[in-house]
């Protein structure tokens, strides 16, 4: 029997340019990659939330269409929520989760890889509709009968299923991959009670993501289904049932809410300790309050429901349930406090700064997200701007504020570069006093009676000046990303020299070259205690390797690295032509699926090189 092998080409060596960021498996490039294409598409997003509020600023405007206006509040929330804040949290997994627990790279590099190609297809894939016969307009959560084809017979909405689909199976891969990091390459001596608070929320956050995703992956294939193939699983004239596609979206919807905000509180439990000179207060009690959030998040999501006849016991269960995941929110909320609380706190830097302003508007966000409990209080409140107002505490004043103040935190971990305190000042000033100005008035427009997603009103209905005031607030807050983008680039091309430790800094990432080597540990260190880095420096001691050889001995004169690969980025490529296909024909699809399974076959075949040298 004659067999034929398929000749798979070699892994690139050692690539330059362009090229070296395409096959990169370094969990370092692709958290870089993962950062810069999320903030890019914050701010597409930005510009989206630009033009609603220019809709907005006074009665009867016609600024846009209203039909390109359900396009631009489903396409901002969506783009905000999946295309922002989740791939900017992933940024800092892939960079920094290896680094903090004392690995060379994360369990898998090139499915490392992989997540980040699928995730940009996605994200192509979403933002692609704009050009291709319309955006999806109906909302970020879908809400079903709006979204069958009878009433949305478009393209839109195809996009946006078949593009979150996508993004799930990035997620996926990232949270997997984080997990079996986390569990099984730690450091020698890091017991799961010495890892870093970033690495604790980062473990929950890639639990809850395995979790929660699979249940919005079964919500869109039954959606798929209803407008590709005719079935009714939502369609109340055929025996479908709305409200099932609700409980599917807020169950995985929750959680998400957790999904965006622990990254955030993990970043501030690094931050907040640095710059008061002191140990995190509790730690203990805020990884086990952590974990709670992480478990009560499944509890909650009826409170998004109170309005469509569940009945008075369910409502109370689930009014309960939403009062008590306030618990453990506010236990780190004090514990952040109580760390600050006679520490000596640096006010002069900006990620400080960033770090205070969340712990400040998460509370306001917070509260009002308590005063959903009520049923009652949630009946009057559904879908007004108060739940704009909430919404936008919680994850621009909250996740976002966080994720900045991280940026400036580890910007010279990342570029071997301080960033400007003066520009980084007057950034964080701008975006605190114009994401005030720009939502809090949401709070009073909402309890005046102005619905969610209202494209026009009239001067009789009192709402002139709250949107005025909100608009305004989006110019000052704009001028503070600009500001942010001028200070990034500024610094990365003239900023001063940071060295390697330059804050202080607790945890050993710091304890390396910045930017760290390929490799990022020489030798892998053992760890005695928790904040081991800051022990170490107290105590005037080297950290020790967790050989304990010589400098001669072959672990520590050969490092090994997995070399770079094409075939995660031509599996993504092969994904998103499928997806397309769907929508534009089976020969589209058909040649996706190809690809798709060349790059699987190559993947899984993938000659091995010489292991690089070091």
């Amino acid at each position: 029997m004659t067999t034929f092998a398929i000749p798979i080409p070699k892994r690139p060596t050692h690539p330059t340019g362009i090229l070296n960021w395409i096959t990169t498996i370094d969990h370092k490039k692709i958290g870089v990659l993962y950062g810069v294409t999320a903030f890019i598409l914050f701010l597409t997003g930005g510009i989206e939330a630009f033009l609603i509020r220019m809709q907005l600023a006074a009665p009867g405007m016609d600024f846009v269409s209203p039909e390109i206006y359900n396009q631009l509040f489903t396409m901002h929330g969506t783009t905000m929520i999946f295309l922002a804040i989740m791939p900017m949290g992933a940024a800092f997994f892939n960079f920094l989760i290896p680094l903090q627990i004392g690995a060379r790279d994360v369990a898998f590099p090139r499915l490392n890889a992989f997540s980040y190609w699928t995730f940009l297809a996605g994200a192509i894939m979403l933002k692609s509709s704009w050009f291709l016969g319309g955006a999806p307009n109906a909302g970020w959560f879908g809400y079903a009968p709006i979204t069958e084809i009878a009433y949305n017979p478009g393209h839109g909405i195809d996009f946006w299923i078949l593009s979150l689909q996508v993004l799930g199976i990035a997620s996926l891969a990232a949270a997997f991959n984080f997990i079996v990091t986390i569990i099984n390459l730690r450091a020698p001596g890091m017991t799961l009670m010495r890892m870093p608070l970033f690495t604790w929320m980062t473990f929950i956050t890639s639990i809850l993501l395995v979790l929660a995703f699979p249940v919005i992956t079964v919500a869109l294939i039954e959606l798929m289904f209803d407008r590709f193939y005719g079935m009714n699983f939502f369609n109340p004239l055929r025996g479908g049932n709305p409200v099932l596609w609700q409980h599917l979206f807020w169950v995985f919807g929750h959680p998400e809410v957790y999904i965006l905000i622990l990254p955030a509180m993990g970043l501030v439990s690094e931050i907040i300790p640095t710059f008061s000179k002191k140990p995190l207060f509790g730690y203990p009690v805020v990884v086990v309050s952590g974990i709670v959030i992480g478990f009560m998040g499944w509890m909650v999501w009826s409170h998004h429901m109170f309005t469509v006849g569940l009945g008075a016991i369910a409502n109370s269960i689930f009014a309960i349930t939403t009062m008590l995941i306030a618990v453990p929110t506010g236990v780190k909320i004090f514990n952040w406090i109580a760390t600050m609380w006679k520490g000596s706190i640096d006010f002069n830097k900006t990620a400080m700064l960033y770090s205070i302003g969340f712990i400040f508007l998460f509370i306001i966000g917070g509260l009002s997200g308590v005063m959903h409990s009520s049923a009652a209080s949630d009946a009057q409140q559904q879908d007004t701007y108060f739940i704009v107002a909430h919404i936008h505490y919680v994850l621009f004043g909250g996740a976002l504020m966080a994720l900045l103040a991280g940026v400036y935190f580890y910007f010279p971990k990342v570029t071997g570069k301080l960033m400007d305190e003066n520009l980084g000042r007057m950034n964080f000033w701008l975006t605190f006093i114009g994401m005030n100005l720009t939502f809090f008035p949401m709070h009073f427009s909402g309890m005046d009676g102005m619905p969610r997603r209202i494209y026009t009103y009239t001067s009789d209905m009192g709402w002139d000046l709250w949107n005025l005031l909100s608009t305004f607030g989006v110019f000052i807050m704009g001028a503070g990303i600009l500001i942010f983008v001028l200070n990034v680039v500024y610094s990365y091309i003239f900023g001063k020299q940071s060295g390697n430790d330059p804050w202080d800094a607790r945890t050993i990432e710091w304890s390396i070259s910045s930017p760290p080597p390929e490799y990022n540990f020489e030798k892998i260190p053992l760890i005695q205690s928790l904040d081991a880095f800051w022990e170490h420096k107290r105590n005037g001691t080297p950290i020790e390797p967790a050989s304990g050889g010589s400098e001669n001995s072959e672990e520590e004169k050969d490092i090994h690295l997995p070399q770079p690969s094409y075939w995660p980025m031509v599996v993504s490529i092969g994904i998103m032509l499928a997806a397309y296909g769907m929508i534009f024909g089976l020969p589209l699809s058909i040649l996706g699926t190809i690809i798709g399974f060349i790059g699987v076959y190559a993947w899984s075949l993938e000659p091995v090189n010489e292991p690089t040298e070091h």
